[in-house]
């Protein structure tokens, strides 16, 4: 039907029009569009192949019907002080009179009316009526409409009800004009005029428009008809119809009829594109949150590898300082004992190890187990925090999403509760679970395996405790130089060979510790810091299907917004182009 009446470069537009439509019901499909949103774009599309529609909705007993009759200076549709439209009725041209249904809630009227092979009207149900499905019908059929005409009475213009329907109408981008019925019932042209400017004031303050008012009677238009056809003279213009009708045909000429058919269409889209990209900002919002609270989460695991990091170097520190003690006592030992009088000691191995034993070894096996031990309890204790942390950050999320409206945006909020519930019930059978003296016990038999096994294979597996394998590794190698098996003279022990033997019992000691150190450091330095890594590794696997999935709703999202972006950018485009034809 349109394209009849199109020249080429607004074919060229309705060209791209439709192929931007097309594009942009795949994208609203692919983002879970609600169906009533689907079903008002596809409507709106096929008007573009069908008759100028003029839509006429008001709230009841405004007098639409009656308007409508007067219009078509026909009694077609039923009137009355009382809500007597209850569907859609979509009066159009027909060779006869008579009434189908179309589809649930619409009725179409067809009538053998010269006005109609030009145009479609149709009449809605009121939307204050006390049935709300008849709203509900009406603000469904809005978005199909080229031309709205909003029908107020002259006894209540304006009324709130009446304001927050018209706001949902421009919401579709629709052209709106206004009638104000009634106006018989006005007692001076004063009154007319105060309604008309109460009417474009509250419409230019409240929705940001100043629509074409037209004061009008429908009943005296009516009357005028009758009185017309009876042969009693001419119809004037003391009812108001006449500048209404005339609007009305103004805009069925080529052009007007041209701009307001294609861009009827896109103001629905771009609504619709708007809606959706309020959304997915909306979606943002929240995920910005869920990303606050991700890097709140892994800024509490950085700090407890840092932590874990100087703690544990303080622990060696102490580790180191009881060697360097046990290397002062050595060198002591061995000033004391290699010595011309305690020659007879010297020549009975197993006191001399005895007395190393007591006087340098010492409380080394006790004081380094100690410190281990230490470190391991604050490593259980620390990852123990760090589950509780989880905890809660998830009892906050969850408490920071109990009050939120979902609405629609209810599966983005459902997959993330569903995840956060695992992520705290992971982390609530973490705490529980978790048994501090059965860690602390493993990892003191890791530590002693670690130590055994890199650095101290030469002691064999007899020794136990970590204290007990540094015992026999240092004793075993530091006092076979302190024995003396065969005795020349006693200047020769004197000069030569108990300074010798001294010397050479120092620097064995001293290498020893030295090799001691290092192995030692290195043992426990591996072991703990897998564990570390084993801990922040449990933390993050637990935390991981939650990360995964705000990720990837962001990327969703930007990507969303991007097409969104496009899109509008082309409805803009195009609207601008509709509004400049000639």
């Amino acid at each position: 039907m349109l394209g009849k009446i199109l020249d080429e470069t607004q074919r060229a537009i309705l060209a791209r029009e439709r192929r931007t439509l097309g594009d942009l019901r795949g994208a609203l499909g692919k983002l879970g569009l609600a169906e009533d949103d689907q079903a008002a774009l596809a409507d709106s599309i096929a008007q573009l192949d069908e008759l100028f529609l003029l839509v006429v909705v008001g709230e009841f007993n405004a007098g639409k019907s009656a308007f409508l009759n007067a219009l078509l200076g026909e009694q077609l549709l039923a009137e009355g002080v009382t809500p007597t439209t209850s569907s859609i009725q979509w009066v159009r041209y027909g060779e006869q009179r008579r009434q189908l249904p179309l589809e649930r809630g619409v009725i179409v009227i067809e009538a053998p009316l010269p006005m109609l092979r030009e145009i479609n009207l149709v009449d809605t149900p009121g939307t204050n009526a006390i049935a709300r499905e008849h709203e509900a019908l009406t603000r469904r059929f809005v978005p199909r409409s080229d031309l709205v005409l909003f029908v107020t009475s002259a006894d209540r213009p304006f009324t709130e009800s009446e304001r927050a329907f018209l706001a949902g109408l421009r919401e579709w981008g629709k052209k709106v004009i206004v009638a104000v019925n009634k106006i018989d019932i006005l007692r001076s042209s004063e009154e007319v005029e105060q309604v008309r400017a109460f009417i474009a004031e509250a419409c230019a303050r409240l929705l940001g428009f100043v629509p074409q008012v037209f004061l009008l009677s429908a009943r005296r238009a009516q009357a005028e008809r009758h009185a017309h056809a009876a042969g009693h003279g001419e119809p004037g213009p003391a009812s108001g119809l006449e500048a209404l009708e005339a609007y009305i045909r103004s805009h069925l000429d080529s052009v007007e009829q041209v701009r307001l058919k294609l861009d009827n269409p896109l103001g629905v889209a771009q609504r619709l594109v708007e809606q959706e990209a309020a959304r997915s900002q909306q979606q943002l919002e929240q995920l910005r949150d869920d990303f606050q609270a991700l890097d709140d989460l892994q800024g509490q695991l950085g700090h407890y590898r840092a932590d874990m990091e100087r703690e544990f170097q303080f622990r060696l520190g102490d580790v180191d300082l009881l060697l360097h003690r046990l290397e002062d006592r050595g060198d002591a030992f061995f000033d004391e004992t290699l010595r011309l009088g305690r020659i007879i000691d010297l020549m009975n191995k197993s006191r001399m190890r005895a007395e190393f034993e007591r006087q340098v070894i010492a409380d080394l096996p006790v004081a380094i187990e100690r410190q281990v031990g230490d470190v391991i309890d604050w490593m259980v204790s620390s990852e123990l925090r760090q589950w509780q942390g989880v905890r809660e950050l998830v009892a906050k999320r969850q408490h920071q999403h109990s009050g939120r409206i979902v609405g629609e945006a209810g599966a983005l909020d459902s997959d993330r509760r569903k995840l956060l519930s695992s992520l705290g019930q992971a982390a609530q059978r973490a705490v529980e679970g978790y048994d501090g003296e059965r860690e602390a016990m493993r990892l003191a038999q890791s530590a002693q395996i670690a130590v055994a096994g890199a650095a101290l294979l030469e002691v064999g597996a007899g020794a136990v405790g970590l204290g007990a394998l540094l015992t026999a590794a240092v004793t075993s190698t530091a006092v076979e130089v302190t024995g003396i098996l065969a005795a020349g003279t006693m200047a020769v022990l004197g000069l030569f060979v108990l300074p010798a033997r001294r010397r050479r019992a120092k620097s064995t000691l001293r290498d020893r510790l030295v090799e001691l150190r290092r192995r030692l450091m290195s043992g426990l330095s591996a072991e703990f810091t897998g564990e570390v890594e084993k801990s922040l590794g449990r933390l993050r696997a637990a935390t991981a299907p939650y990360t995964r999935f705000v990720e990837h709703e962001r990327e969703h999202l930007q990507e969303r917004r991007a097409e969104l972006g496009r899109l509008d950018s082309e409805l803009r485009a195009l609207r601008l182009e509709i509004a400049a034809l000639r």
